[in-house]
């Protein structure tokens, strides 16, 4: 298990994602190092923490799933909203 620190996350997340406001990189890079991560690198944490934040809520991804839609069909259609923010 890997455990990144809260300095090394929002380095990477400011590097990476520069237009992430300081609120959020703070938010995450909290939430990301509270974690162990199995085989996960650095980029991939990141990644993994703020695609699913921003999904469940950030778009009606919720709300498809509860209309009977997939789970992937759902991630297709909101992963452009995801994408833009």
């Amino acid at each position: 298990m890997t455990n990144y620190s809260a300095d090394a996350v929002a380095e990477h997340i400011r590097k990476k994602h520069p237009g992430c406001p300081d609120f959020a990189v703070a938010w995450f890079a909290a939430e990301i190092a509270s974690k162990s991560w199995k085989g996960a690198k650095l980029g991939k944490a990141v990644g993994i923490t703020m695609q699913t934040h921003l999904r469940h809520h950030h778009t009606d991804y919720d709300t498809l799933l509860l209309t009977g839609i997939d789970r992937e069909e759902a991630r297709r259609r909101v992963q452009p909203r995801v994408n833009a923010m």
